[in-house]
């Protein structure tokens, strides 16, 4: 494969603090709803801590088909489109979260306010509806501890409030690879009730061989105004994801980007996703003080054919080669906030509790009968596992002098997990179990207001986050039930940094930070779609991150984000990387130093846009440097450096603009490795990311 080794960028950033005459007069603060745990009354621009809110455009050009599309622009996230939709969008916040082999941890995700991180600290993006979507919000740093069982940072996703006047939209596109993708938008205001019912259809035969997939996914927000200052909204969520396709990775050896793996192939390996889910938030405001009450539940069904041949299963104590899982969940969160003075100066308190439960119940079966390969045969594992966990928090906003404010929070979570074994035979015994976990995460801030137009900061906190249940589901040594062994990693988050902006619309921000993480998880094996962790000890991540929003005339902009992250093992230890599974006697060693795998050490996103009347032009680059894909440091993918376009033309009609659009991925061609599975056991780390692609599309919106 052709490759770039790696690229270099060495931005540079001077942050002139001017000398001022006379005291600054304290911010006023606009009164909006609390959301999070975050105190939202007040501005990001004057919180202590990374956050940015990447509004999504309606005319946007690309798919719409995962939310890896519209994150490129965020500062020390990184989303990787895997090609293959059986595993969901690789993602990760200043390196938490870059070893998941499927799904999302480390980083918590929450949908309009509702959480999409079940209470174990596993996520998915999958069915995040970004077609109907405004904006996503990403928070970085020391404050997210304040969101629960989580260290890297949060991700929220917020739909659209419906008004009156809002135009209904229908977009549809067909692009490379057979793919195409349909959605309609209902938004708007009907008496008392504000809508936004957003449906997207999308299909594709897929880049790689053995990668077709198809999604149904609707979201909707409906909010009604009660009694004056009183406010309810329900939401639903539905996804479906039929016998997606799963080409698994490919070995350095395997040059054809495009092939699967010959496994994959023999023992149709796929995945089916369904899910469903509803919640409801009331909120109350009077005088000075607002109170919330949200309420959610869903069931997620979860059923996978991995590649593992019938010999090794034939153990009394495999689970089996398909995975079945049934998940049931829910939650209540309570919180009241207040808004006055302390000493006469602004001042915003918010406290609360939630509590959050998943029963689940997993199955394994044999993927073969007779000689036939990848049908579901006998039952070989049956078990329920329930975790809940019982949350309180407190956070306080306080501007005490005209040019100084601190932010203050704590948040005290106590996370049980509960496995009852049901499948108990003369070979298999009962391995039935808890674990409980528990730890208070305080966090500070403070932010002085050199002037009107910019804030610096400085941030320290606590993390906690608990193993998974996929990460407790198979024990390193090979034995039955769950990993209840494996503790709880603890994080100590330190953060500055300084935001500008200018009336002209120019914004840029640097936050320079450090997180040392004890207890840290990391593979021990990965085999067969299976993964077993393990405690790896000490690691440090730290590092620069850079966005910066240049207006240039009235109809061009400039956007960058720009990522330096050092992430390295702070204590040498041994690990089973490398040696045959399952392993028992760990006996490789990771020097301290060695870098984490599955983080690039520099990542760049770069955007021009330019708006000339009814057209629109647009260009891209999105580059990474090399990222490790084991614990040994004995492996690599090469960086890369893609080119992408896009252009669009707007023409008014009588009900409403009609809008074509076209983008092109890779213009370059540059074959490139898009993601990486960590330390699978078969050395298959590789996933290729695909060749020049093509888009195009039409929107139109209905103008009633």
């Amino acid at each position: 494969m052709r490759t770039c080794n790696r690229f270099l960028v060495f931005p540079g950033l001077v942050l002139a603090v001017p000398a001022l005459a006379v005291e600054l007069p304290p911010v006023p603060l606009e009164r909006v709803q609390v959301q999070a745990a975050k105190v939202h009354a007040v501005d990001d621009f004057d919180l202590p801590a990374s956050s940015t809110t990447q509004a999504l455009d309606t005319d946007g050009n690309g798919r719409g088909a995962q939310v890896s599309e519209v994150l490129g622009a965020v500062p020390g996230l990184l989303a990787r489109d895997r090609q293959n939709y059986a595993q969901d969008t690789q993602l990760s916040l200043r390196g938490f979260g870059a070893r998941s082999t499927f799904g999302v941890r480390g980083v918590r995700l929450l949908v309009d306010g509702v959480p999409a991180t079940m209470p174990d600290g596993q996520g998915q993006l999958s069915h995040f509806n970004v077609f109907g979507a405004d904006r996503v919000e990403v928070l970085r740093g020391p404050f997210s501890a304040l969101y629960g069982n989580s260290s890297g940072g949060v991700l929220q996703l917020w739909s659209a409030e419906g008004q009156q006047g809002d135009p209904w939209r229908l977009r549809s596109s067909h692009g490379s690879n057979n793919s195409s993708s349909t959605g309609v938008q209902l938004k708007g205001l009907a008496g008392a009730m504000h809508y936004n019912v957003a449906a997207n259809h999308f299909r594709t035969d897929g880049w790689r061989e053995h990668s077709a997939a198809r999604r149904e996914s609707v979201n909707a927000r409906l909010g009604f105004d009660l009694a004056a200052g009183q406010r309810l909204e329900l939401l639903f969520n539905g996804f479906d994801a039929p016998h997606a396709q799963d080409p698994l990775g490919l070995s350095r050896e395997q040059v054809n980007p495009r092939q699967a793996t010959a496994v994959a192939t023999q023992y149709n390996t796929r995945k089916s996703v369904r899910q469903t889910q509803l919640g409801t938030v009331y909120s109350a405001e009077h005088d000075q003080q607002t109170w919330r009450l949200m309420g959610y539940a869903g069931r997620r069904a979860v059923e996978q054919f991995l590649a593992i041949p019938p010999g090794p299963q034939n153990s009394p104590l495999h689970s089996g080669g398909v995975i079945d899982l049934d998940s049931d969940y829910g939650g209540v969160d309570a919180r009241w906030a207040w808004h006055g003075q302390l000493a006469g100066k602004p001042l915003e308190l918010v406290v609360g509790a939630n509590a959050d439960r998943q029963q689940q119940h997993r199955t394994g079966y044999e993927n073969f009968i007779g000689d036939t390969l990848g049908i579901k045969g006998r039952l070989r594992r049956d078990q329920q596992d329930r975790v809940q966990n019982i949350d309180q928090f407190a956070q306080a906003w306080w501007q005490f002098s005209p040019r100084w404010s601190a932010l203050l929070g704590a948040r005290h979570s106590d996370v049980q997990f509960r496995s009852r074994d049901r499948y108990i035979t003369a070979t298999n015994p009962d391995d039935s179990g808890r674990r409980d976990y528990s730890a208070t995460t305080p966090v500070a801030g403070l932010v002085f207001r050199a002037s009107d137009d910019l804030r610096l900061y400085a941030s320290a906190g606590r993390g906690f986050e608990t193993p998974t249940f996929n990460e407790l589901g198979y024990r390193a040594d090979g034995g039955a039930g769950l990993a209840l062994d494996l503790p709880a990693a603890t994080t100590r988050n330190y953060e500055i940094g300084g935001k500008w902006r200018a009336q002209s619309g120019a914004r840029l921000e640097l936050a320079l930070f450090r997180a040392d993480s004890d207890d840290e998880l990391a593979v021990a094996t990965n085999s067969g779609g299976r993964s077993s962790y393990r405690s790896l000890g000490a690691t440090r991540r730290q590092g620069a991150e850079l966005s910066w929003q240049q207006p240039i005339a009235a109809d061009q902009q400039l956007q960058l984000a720009y990522t330096w992250l050092q992430a390295s093992v702070r204590a040498a230890y041994l690990t089973c990387t490398g040696l045959p599974s399952p392993c028992t006697q760990p006996s490789n060693r990771v020097a301290a130093g060695t870098r984490l795998p599955g983080v690039p050490r520099q990542q760049l996103f770069a955007r021009w846009q330019w708006q000339p009347g009814p057209w629109q032009w647009a260009a891209e680059v999105v580059a990474a440097s090399d990222i490790g894909v084991n614990d040994l440091g004995s492996a690599n993918a090469a960086g890369y450096g893609v080119l992408n376009l896009e252009l669009a033309r707007q023409w008014a009609t009588a009900h409403g603009p009609l809008r074509a659009f076209a983008r092109v991925d890779n213009l370059l061609d540059q074959p490139y490795i898009g993601s990486v599975i960590v330390n699978d056991g078969n050395q298959r780390y590789y996933e290729p990311g695909p060749d020049r692609g093509f888009t195009v599309g039409l929107q139109w919106q209905w103008a009633r």
